[in-house]
């Protein structure tokens, strides 16, 4: 005997998807203003994202000069000097010179794509002409503004005077007012919050922060060592442009997964073009070697389990970034992935059946020291 559909729970099926639907749509609906709000006010919202980024990088040695019995103003100030003459100093010694290389390192790869194209279509391979001339062109085209992209975010990035001054002037004063009154901020906005919110805000904007300021910290120094091992590698082989290469490994740190196939790609074509194919791919072992080190030594020491995110969401994350905002999308979306994840996670503890056993030692640590 076949069983009848019930009217009543089909009904009560529809209804409930109907609402579903409609309180996603309303979701989304607020994403997307959120997004636009955010689009119109990027000249505030960039130096702003700009300005918390280096203060997760300098906050450490404040919060050492503050515990020592430092006053606020004082530690804030004695590091924002620190770090314009770190600044600087790269911008001197490194970001200029890249700058002026960027034209050669551009044509390096791109000449480098050309001789793929003809290696290709020739033995053992014999793929024809017609196959791969649109995808090597995209290729080019795509290299060509990708190089140009990462070395402008590179200079733009430290501090040049040539590009972004308003922007690196807001944020440097950001930053600094960041270290001297960050810790005050998170009592401060409890007092203005009513209720419930008095308590969770805080505390997932305590838990952004320090997921934020880990991602910052461990990919920045994860980026220097990639940057030295390739870059020394490159040196002893004898590729040029290894200044511009080693910079590039730096930046492309930030952007995980997607970012380090992308510098290596990048080394192995100006080591094919310049040195030929035995040493780009002594080039490519050297990278294959040191990313194998930097994902099973380095990260895990400096990083211990990271984001805690799957490496299908950092891809998802970078490509979705980068069709919506290019470079600086790439370099954002982790981050911004990463804290999804925070108020995901806090949200789940909230909404569960069971009171989490540790939610008041998440409360005692909402405040920085």
């Amino acid at each position: 005997m076949s069983a009848t559909l019930s009217p009543t729970k089909a009904a009560a099926a529809l209804r409930t998807s109907a609402r579903v639907s409609v309180e996603l749509l309303l979701v989304l609906v607020m994403a997307a203003v959120a997004l636009w709000v955010l689009g119109r006010m990027w000249s505030v919202v960039w130096p702003l994202i700009v300005g918390l980024f280096l203060t997760t990088l300098t906050w450490p040695l404040t919060r050492f000069l503050r515990r020592r019995g430092w006053p606020p103003a004082l530690a804030a100030s004695v590091v924002t000097v620190l770090f314009l003459l770190v600044a600087s100093g790269i911008v001197a010694l490194i970001a200029v010179p890249v700058a002026s290389q960027s034209g050669e390192l551009t044509d390096g790869v791109v000449e480098g794509i050309q001789k793929l194209r003809e290696w290709a279509a020739g033995p053992p391979l014999n793929i024809g002409d017609a196959q791969i001339t649109g995808a090597f062109e995209a290729a080019i085209d795509r290299i060509q503004n990708s190089v140009g992209s990462m070395v402008t975010a590179v200079v733009t990035g430290v501090g040049t005077v040539f590009n972004g001054v308003v922007t690196a002037v807001l944020a440097l004063f950001l930053m600094f007012f960041f270290l001297k009154d960050g810790p005050r901020f998170l009592p401060w906005l409890s007092r203005q919050l009513p209720g419930r919110l008095a308590t969770d805000v805080p505390i997932v904007a305590a838990r952004g922060w320090d997921t934020l300021g880990a991602f910052v910290r461990s990919q920045a120094f994860v980026g220097l060592l990639d940057a030295v091992f390739i870059g020394l590698g490159l040196w002893i082989l004898g590729v040029p442009l290894v200044l511009p290469l080693a910079v590039l490994t730096f930046v492309s740190a930030f952007v995980p997964i997607v970012g380090a196939l992308f510098a290596g790609l990048v080394a192995v074509l100006i080591a094919l073009v310049s040195n030929g194919l035995t040493d780009a791919l002594m080039v490519l072992a050297i990278i294959v070697v040191v990313q194998q080190l930097e994902g099973n030594v380095f990260q895990p020491m400096i990083q211990s389990r990271g984001l805690g995110l799957h490496a299908a969401v950092v891809l998802l994350a970078v490509t979705l970034g980068g069709s919506l905002a290019g470079v600086v999308g790439s370099l954002l979306a982790v981050p911004v992935a990463a804290l999804i994840a925070v108020v995901w996670n806090y949200l789940r503890e909230q909404l569960s059946e069971l009171e989490p056993e540790t939610d008041e030692s998440h409360t005692g640590a909402a405040v920085p020291s």
